[in-house]
């Protein structure tokens, strides 16, 4: 009797862990005992899973009228006044390397700037309405795993004499080195950090409506991305929106590029506003 009460026993075990992660209907962020800013991290095991189906973004060009990425699953954490969502997708293709006519995959968590009764427009916020957007890029991350993102390691074979902004006679700094930058190396010199080598793998956005979107400056933006054996998989980090608390729900969005699918811009797979809610510590 002992071991047919110990073999029902561990069999019970068994099942209830492979039954995976509890589904929600809404995202729900569980308190987590320090900032999560990795996929591979084991807090993430105690928080609920919400499949966020996607929809093309067919409202503003440049739209996207062929669908890709179905869904994305979302699982979020919260440490204080920080928030940590980590994005699940599949995707049979990894783009990560830039270059003319190339597209990248990245992603995307959007929420208002403050809980407000009536939030703003899903699609970017309205004017007076802002929402906070937290954006991470497949290149971004290679450049912060090392990979170097210059001429000679996008284009192995090409063959460059020299870089006038890069020669040993102009002192670093000095005006005759930023006079050749602007004239050689135009987007570095304006401070465009779109491409090349980076720190973060993520940035912090602002936008009010459809073609605002400008830098969040201020703004926390934290994150990483690693490959599956299926996708991608991303955690993104921001502070939690003011006004938020466990009696007082938000919403909140995503977005995928799919660089496969020629997607960029407004040309996205996206989803509308999703109640976000928190999990009080018990």
């Amino acid at each position: 009797m002992l071991r047919i009460a110990l073999v029902v026993a561990l069999s019970v075990v068994v099942t209830s862990c492979s039954r995976g992660p509890v589904m929600t209907t809404e995202v729900v962020a569980v308190p987590a005992q320090k900032p999560v800013a990795t996929p591979a991290d084991g807090a993430w095991d105690s928080a609920p899973e919400h499949v966020a189906k996607l929809l093309v973004q067919d409202l503003v060009e440049p739209r996207l009228m062929k669908p890709s990425t179905a869904e994305v699953r979302v699982r979020a954490l919260q440490n204080g006044g920080e928030m940590a969502f980590r994005l699940d997708w599949k995707d049979g293709t990894q783009n990560d390397l830039p270059g003319p006519a190339k597209f990248l995959d990245g992603c995307a968590v959007q929420i208002p700037e403050k809980v407000e009764v009536n939030p703003p427009d899903p699609q970017m916020g309205s004017a007076g309405h802002p929402v906070q957007i937290t954006f991470w890029r497949a290149d971004w991350q290679a450049s912060v795993n090392g990979r170097k993102d210059d001429i000679h390691s996008l284009y192995p074979n090409a063959s460059v004499d020299h870089y006038p902004f890069q020669a040993h006679s102009l002192e670093p700094g000095s005006a005759a080195q930023k006079e050749m930058m602007q004239r050689y190396a135009p987007a570095q010199a304006m401070g465009n950090r779109r491409v090349g080598p980076r720190e973060f793998p993520v940035e912090a956005m602002m936008a009010e409506g459809p073609g605002t979107l400008s830098p969040g400056a201020g703004l926390l933006a934290r994150g990483a991305g690693v490959r599956t054996k299926t996708g991608w998989q991303v955690v993104l980090v921001r502070k939690a929106p003011a006004g938020l608390s466990a009696k007082v729900r938000t919403q909140v969005a995503f977005a995928i590029w799919e660089g496969s699918a020629q997607e960029v811009g407004s040309r996205k797979m996206r989803t509308g506003w999703i109640p976000l809610a928190l999990r009080e510590a018990k």
